[in-house]
């Protein structure tokens, strides 16, 4: 089998836009996030909420449509985002192209609170506290910042994001290695107070959704860090 062939981080988004809703189907890690995601947003009626790196709106559509937020979603794929603007209840978010890495366009204290999911392996570890202060400075005083990454075990096993194109190539957008610690002091580092860090690994249960997890059974799958502005 051929090496994985690794792009730009956003050559690799737009490439993965076409199918990235039907691989996530298939997808144990995006189910295990989503599962955390509407655990820890259970109810967010009448919140203003920013979602950071919202690709195709799959956290933004579901929290617009059920939990009555009002959604901002930034994300730099525009191919991503226009899956996300085809969608049913689409029309409910707002839809902003933005390269995360740069300060987000909107004011101190806009949001009450701000998602970040399965984004944090592509942001470069200098880049980190920088990125976290974006996530507090644009929260509200008392605001809920929830971030979940790809457990940094898993850069262990060799692996990150990854689809493969029409030609049965692995695609895989730029990741940068990193340590549960490189993520909590950068959050600390940025001024960041945390509430709760959790991690989630691939139990018996995931496997019986998902066989093909089975060859991760036992190891940590998923990152969350609960935080909130100083």
């Amino acid at each position: 089998m051929s090496d994985p062939k690794i792009v730009p981080t956003r050559e690799g988004y737009g490439k993965w836009a076409d199918s990235y809703d039907t691989d996530a189907l298939e997808n144990w890690l995006i189910a295990l996030d989503e599962a955390e995601v509407q655990r820890r947003l259970s109810d967010v009626r009448g919140m203003v909420l920013l979602d950071v790196g919202g690709g195709t709106g799959r956290h933004a559509i579901r929290l617009a449509r059920a939990g009555g937020a009002r959604v901002t979603v930034i994300d730099f794929s525009e191919e991503m985002m226009a899956k996300a603007r085809a969608k049913p209840h689409a029309d409910q978010v707002r839809f902003v192209t933005h390269d995360v890495l740069t300060p987000f366009p909107f004011a101190g204290g806009s949001f009450d609170c701000v998602l970040c999911a399965l984004v944090l392996e592509h942001i470069p570890l200098p880049a980190l506290p920088a990125f976290f202060r974006e996530l507090g400075r644009v929260a509200r005083g008392d605001a809920h910042v929830l971030v979940t990454a790809m457990h940094p075990a898993r850069f262990l096993r060799g692996r990150s994001a990854n689809f493969r194109d029409e030609a049965g190539m692995e695609i895989r957008p730029l990741s940068h290695v990193a340590t549960l610690s490189d993520y909590v002091m950068a959050a600390v580092n940025a001024g960041l107070k945390i509430d709760a860090l959790s991690e989630r690994a691939v139990d018996e249960e995931l496997v019986r959704r998902f066989p093909r997890a089975a060859q991760s059974l036992g190891w940590p799958a998923l990152f969350i860090m609960e935080l909130r502005p100083r």
